[in-house]
């Protein structure tokens, strides 16, 4: 099977919006809502299947889903071109997707497959690809965030115009290492996005209790970063920011923070029943908020298509992700000898 293609490197307007970075949005075309639609579509059913296999015990250690966040991802990711990179924690599978990424070679990783993009010895948290310029996948929390300091310094050092996305959830918004990185960002002006998911519940405790400071955005204010919240339930909420936060990087400003105001629909991991929220919050949040059906309403409102066709490009969608899980089931375990290679001496 072809590898599937990326999110459109970009959009095309119907109109020009008020700033992203002040509570605008991008309006999309019909191309584009589309394109959205199947690439949230693809994320969503992709973490569904991750949550049976994982159930069927195919799937073992810690597996985080990005259900209901997909509109963060797909939205940063438009915004962007050729060379710009990619790093997250853990709840990383809707990125890869994002980033271009094989389903087929996610579902073996997920799987610890020989087909795997890290040949079934990273797992859910640990996934990399060098050509599709996305540097992981980490289960320590909030090491991303130096790492893609990191490459946002190279990239100012070579003068290849490119920028970081780095992206952290709202409980490594308290860890050392990301104050550390925002004052050498701020420093020598790199060209790094912060990205805090912030779906409002740090593993199993809400913002409002763990976080003195919660609106995450004002975080930089000390280095003097500057920061904005955004709607990221609306892919073209997301977009607008990020289209703007990534020329504020490209044209030398320095580093910006952008705290996308989100939510899971799952647990914190496979193994959390998330009892620490009601059912009928969730499901508000479904009903009111979700990003995936807000773009069908709009396909649906502006005659961008019909019912049928939206019904045949879930159908699609659920054929690539089914031949991801048949694959990755099918595919041999690695080899022992695959535990001396990739081995830093």
């Amino acid at each position: 099977m072809a590898p599937r293609k990326p999110a459109a490197a970009t959009p095309r307007k119907k109109q020009a919006a008020k700033s992203g970075l002040n509570g605008g949005i991008t309006e999309f075309d019909k191309d584009t809502e589309l394109e959205a639609y199947r690439e949230m579509l693809m994320i969503r059913r992709f973490e569904e299947k991750a949550g049976q296999l994982y159930g069927m015990g195919f799937i073992g250690g810690f597996c985080h889903l990005y259900i209901g966040q997909e509109a963060v991802v797909i939205g940063m990711q438009m915004a962007l071109k050729e060379g710009d990179q990619v790093i997250t924690g853990y709840r990383d599978h809707g990125h890869m997707l994002a980033t271009g990424m094989e389903a087929r070679g996610v579902m073996a990783e997920l799987t610890g497959r020989r087909g795997g993009y890290s040949r079934g010895k990273g797992g859910s948290m640990h996934m990399f690809s060098k050509e599709k310029h996305f540097y992981g996948g980490h289960g320590i929390v909030g090491a991303q965030v130096s790492l893609g300091t990191g490459l946002a310094f190279a990239n100012k050092y070579r003068e290849n115009g490119n920028v970081s996305l780095t992206y952290f959830g709202d409980g490594a918004a308290n860890q050392g290492q990301v104050y550390e990185s925002f004052n050498m960002a701020a420093l020598w002006k790199l060209p790094v996005v912060y990205i805090v998911e912030n779906n409002r519940y740090a593993m199993g405790t809400s913002t409002a209790r763990s976080s003195a400071q919660s609106n995450f955005s004002l975080r930089g204010n000390s280095f003097g970063i500057p920061g904005h919240q955004v709607d990221g339930m609306d892919v073209r909420a997301v977009h607008a920011a990020g289209e703007e936060a990534v020329a504020h990087c490209r044209s030398g400003k320095g580093p910006i923070i952008l705290e996308m105001m989100t939510y899971r629909y799952r647990g914190h991991s496979m193994s959390d029943p998330a009892k620490y929220r009601t059912k009928d919050e969730v499901q508000k949040m479904r009903a009111e908020h979700d990003p995936i059906e807000q773009v069908k309403q709009r396909i649906l409102e502006n005659k961008y298509a019909s019912e049928d066709d939206l019904k045949a490009i879930d159908k699609k969608v659920r054929e690539v992700v089914a031949d991801s899980a048949d694959f990755a089931q099918a595919d041999p375990e690695p080899d022992a000898s695959e535990l001396y290679t990739d081995i830093l001496l």
